[in-house]
């Protein structure tokens, strides 16, 4: 059954923001063509009228196929899969291991970027004279024990739900690009994270929208 075609795909959201890479990349590993307009923090646009009506959280990143607007990173990488590469193997259609998928991409929301985000904004997004590291590296140290739940499940598989690369490994790599990428901190050594990170490093989409540097 020959693919379906999409209209001019675009996203709303600024390139340094974490969820805005992951649907950058996901666009790239399913060869989407698709348009990005800058959008959130020194940009602004996000509290505009016209903006709220599209994603009334005000929130990045907005995609819209069309006449059809989504907001929520996981949730657009399901629906470019579903719209326009179903047979892709990113995102599997035997319901055990799409449920597997699912579960990480939750995961990576509920437990993993609650955890992640005082790092990140504590020496990325913080002046230098203005750190707390005292409490940065708490905050690293509570990381760390979410960071080890991963470096167990990749002990034994190639990637986070087998031995193919999908988009969970899309949404916790762009966040394992932050944890790896910070400096500053004393991290643990979690070496099947390390050895996962470097399975991946290399795929354009992460080079071109993850791998530059932080901001």
């Amino acid at each position: 059954m020959p693919q379906q075609k999409p209209p001019q795909l675009t996203v709303w959201g600024r390139a340094n923001s974490v969820n805005v890479q992951k649907v950058l990349w996901c666009l790239t590993e399913l060869d989407l063509a698709f348009e990005r307009i800058d959008a959130g923090m020194q940009f602004g646009r996000t509290r505009e009228a016209d903006y709220l009506v599209m994603n009334p959280n005000s929130r990045i990143p907005t995609l819209v196929d069309g006449d059809y607007v989504l907001w929520e990173s996981n949730s657009i990488m399901r629906y470019l899969c579903l719209a326009y590469r179903q047979d892709t193997r990113i995102y599997p259609q035997a319901a055990k291991r799409r449920a597997g998928v699912d579960r990480w991409l939750d995961w990576t929301l509920s437990t993993l970027q609650p955890a992640d985000r005082p790092v990140f904004w504590g020496i990325v997004r913080t002046p230098p004279a203005e750190r707390d590291m005292v409490q940065v590296q708490k905050d690293a140290n509570a990381a760390a024990e979410v960071w080890c739940i991963l470096d167990q499940q990749l002990a034994t598989r190639r990637f986070v739900e087998g031995e193919d690369f999908t988009i969970a490994d899309i949404a916790l790599g762009a966040y394992a690009r932050r944890w790896l990428g910070v400096e500053g901190i004393t991290r643990p050594t979690l070496s099947n994270l390390n050895r996962w990170f470097a399975e991946f490093a290399s795929r354009p989409g992460f080079e071109k929208y993850v791998a530059p540097p932080m901001s």
